[in-house]
């Protein structure tokens, strides 16, 4: 078998030397658990951490990897990538095709002219009747497409109070609107 690991340099000792999975998986296994925990759901940390491995093991490579850690990181980053294609792809498939959706008339109507117009006044009194901060908030992110570290600079509070008074604004604007489902 290869050569043992040493895990405080990231690399292999040997220059020739395959690899030896089971000694990387006891060095960076809690590491990977951790890493997939922050960043997927955390019940598919280790079959996560297990993909990454079936990859290295899998993969033919001919020279020796020169930072082993980073490498190992690269290579989960690129299991993430395929885990939320395939979640993605899974749930497109999930959707009924637009053909078999009723159709909706693209006519304008003066009724729907008339319908919509009412519909965005009554909007715009609901959102001037938002606390000042979460009027602000929604218009710079609504309005002018500002993200919220933008916003957070410009109104000098942190990002996480951004989010917050946009989520305020969004759940006050959705009881207002009468609005089921949240979509504003």
């Amino acid at each position: 078998m290869a050569e043992a690991l040493d895990p405080g340099e990231g690399r292999e000792r040997a220059e020739g030397a395959a690899p030896d999975l089971a000694a990387w998986m006891v060095v960076y296994g809690g590491r990977l658990r951790r890493y997939f925990a922050r960043r997927a759901p955390p019940d598919d940390a280790d079959d996560l951490v297990q993909d990454v491995f079936l990859r290295l093991q899998s993969a033919a490579r001919r020279p020796p990897i020169g930072n082993v850690e980073r490498y190992l990181f690269a290579v989960a980053h690129n299991v993430l990538i395929s885990q939320r294609r395939t979640r993605a792809l899974r749930r497109w498939s999930q959707h009924d095709a637009l053909e078999s959706a009723p159709e909706l008339s693209s006519e304008l109507s003066p009724e729907r002219i008339l319908v919509g117009r009412q519909e965005y006044e009554r909007l715009i009194r609901v959102v001037a009747t938002l606390p000042p901060r979460a009027r602000a908030a929604f218009r710079l992110h609504r309005l002018e497409d500002m993200t919220s570290a933008a916003i957070a600079q410009r109104m000098g509070i942190s990002r996480e109070s951004v989010k917050e008074l946009l989520h305020r604004a969004s759940v006050y604007i959705d009881r207002a609107m009468g609005v089921k489902g949240g979509v504003v």
